[in-house]
């Protein structure tokens, strides 16, 4: 398990799509790839952008009494929604984490797609998911919930990669300790480290997913376009999509 738990999607929670899709897009040089119509059945409506092989994903609510609407409602917008891992058994990680008492909110069996959340409450921070495509070993092949074609929409020429999750806590080591049960990698200090991503759990008032980090070529620039679009850079960071966006060369 350990060597083949990666992170596949980071998913953001907002009133509305817009600007917030836009921004991202604009600032971070990305291109959405695809809307997902089967979100709609929860009352959502989303967007996806890849950065290399992890998806970006925004959600919004577009009525009243969805779990993201409540999301919203208890923290003000403040925190990212889900970490969502492709592992090679999620029926294995949803059994590991029912036996920590971590109880499972909801599974998605569409064949060729499993993919299993797990309860936020439980998680603590933001929803946990697990999944896996069959037949689909490249990293960069068929995805259902991102399309057909999505790897066609990866740029690099502005973001190369995200490469942390960072989650806060006023006991970071023991929700780090917490996080890597339910993932499955033992954490290395307050970090957990997945092929392709670091989950880091830092300190701070409460516990939700607090930041991204994007690896990008010229930081001077993807600043300045974070201020163009209005949102205020103390230092390498800016706040987009309830998360803070750390930009790193």
């Amino acid at each position: 398990m350990t060597d083949t738990t990666r992170m596949r999607q980071v998913c953001l929670v907002a009133p509305h799509l817009e600007p917030v899709v836009d921004d991202i897009a604009a600032i971070m040089g990305l291109s959405v790839c695809y809307r997902d119509p089967n979100v709609a059945h929860y009352g959502l409506e989303n967007a996806l952008l890849p950065v290399d092989d992890i998806l970006l994903e925004v959600v919004a609510p577009f009525r009243d009494g969805t779990a993201a609407g409540r999301f919203i409602d208890k923290t003000g917008g403040r925190g990212g929604y889900m970490a969502i891992l492709s592992c090679a058994d999620p029926r294995e990680r949803q059994k590991n984490a029912e036996a920590m008492g971590v109880r499972t909110s909801h599974v998605i069996d569409r064949a060729p797609y499993l993919g299993v959340q797990l309860h936020p409450r439980d998680c603590r921070a933001a929803f946990i998911e697990f999944n896996h495509t069959a037949n689909s070993d490249n990293i960069r092949g068929p995805y259902p919930p991102a399309g057909p074609d999505w790897h066609r929409e990866i740029r690099g020429d502005v973001t190369v990669a995200l490469t942390d999750v960072i989650l806060t806590s006023p006991d970071p080591q023991e929700l780090a300790t917490h996080w890597s049960r339910i993932i499955g990698i033992p954490a290395d200090g307050t970090k957990i480290n997945l092929i392709n991503c670091t989950i880091w759990v830092v300190k701070g008032e409460s516990e939700i997913m607090s930041g991204l980090t994007f690896r990008v070529r010229d930081l001077a620039a993807v600043l300045g376009a974070a201020q163009a679009r209005g949102h205020a850079v103390t230092g390498d960071t800016f706040a987009l999509g309830g998360v803070d966006f750390r930009i790193t060369a």
